[in-house]
Parts: C-alpha cells; structure tokens; sequence
C-alpha cells in the first residue's frame, strides 16, 4: 500500500463519540502515460468510485461504479494501494462525526465500453471520464485548491491520493501495470 491518510479530525475517541461511517472505493485506472479520471464543470478531477451499497464487496462496488460514472468495465481489480479518511462534524447529526473512509485500488477495464449512468448530482456536475497525465490532473486540483471557493469537497483528498500515486511512479514501485508514465 502507498498512502494511509487521515484528513480533518485526527483523533476519536470511539466509545465517547457516534460516528457515522461510510467506505468508499475508488478506481486507479492506467493506461501508458495517463489515468482515468472523472472530470466535471467545476473543473476537477476525481477517481472514478463511490460509496459502497448495503451488502456490496469493495469489488462489486468498484465494477458498479466505474461502469455508472466513467461508462467502462472493470475487468479486473488488483491490489489496493491506498486508504484515505476522512473525518468532520456530521451536517446531518450535530451530535456525531461522520467518517468516509475511501479504499483505493489498482483495476483494469476491458475494452468494452458503456454508457454512464449518473446519478442526479453527478448529471448537474456533467460527470465526464477523461484519460489525463498524472502532472495535468495534479496540476489542476492543485489550481483549484489555491484559488476557488465553491469546490467539491473530495478535491484535496484526491489530490492527495494522484501526489501519492506520482510518488510511487517516481520511485519506480512496481504496479501491476507496466510503469511507462514520465514525470519531471
């Protein structure tokens, strides 16, 4: 695994506090010097995933997810190479915390392709899957993060996990996938 990060409250004490949780998966799709990402019109761009349904293995949710926001298959879903928690006060439930902890994984898709089958919000959004450089992705997050104020609120912490990802790729950790991305 690459990455292990916590963001926002750091330290809970279980036994005093209700936390609301929820996993989320998300896929690290390669191909040659790019990633597939999601791109939407605020101007970001995330790992294709979501949240897992009641009864769902992180498999089932990564081949759902994929197919639905970005329209490819999963043909194959390999290691997870990081974890990202995230913690804040509960908008829902001012007595609790809410906690996603988000499970990245390595996958490969078939070259069958679908159509995207979006939820509401992510049709506002005008969710679009985009094959971009690691550099570019990272670059534009980081852009976005300095100077907007009406982000998405994943933006850092998939910004996080493509800095993580690059940082593997430079020191040549060994995916499953040929490692031919260049970076500066």
């Amino acid at each position: 695994m690459f990455f292990n990060y916590i963001a926002g409250i750091q330290e809970v004490d279980k036994e005093k506090v209700k936390i609301n949780h929820r996993d989320a998966v998300r896929a690290v799709i390669l191909s040659g010097n790019d990633i597939l990402m999601v791109h939407n019109n605020k101007g970001d761009y995330k790992f294709p995933g979501g949240g897992a349904n009641n009864g769902e293995s992180h498999n089932q949710t990564l081949i759902r997810e994929v197919r639905e926001e970005a329209g490819y298959i999963v043909s194959d879903v390999k290691d997870k190479i990081g974890v990202f928690t995230e913690r804040k006060f509960d908008d829902k439930d001012e007595n609790s915390i809410f906690e996603m902890t988000s499970y990245y994984y390595e996958c490969e898709i078939s070259k069958d392709k679908t159509i995207q089958q979006l939820d509401d919000y992510e049709e506002q959004l005008d969710f679009k899957p985009v094959w971009i450089s690691l550099d570019e992705a990272i670059r534009l997050n980081e852009e976005i993060l300095r100077n907007k104020n009406d982000i998405n609120s994943w933006v850092y912490r998939e910004t996080s996990a493509l800095i993580a990802i690059r940082v593997a790729f430079k020191e040549k950790v060994a995916f499953h996938h040929p490692l031919t991305l260049q970076t500066d």
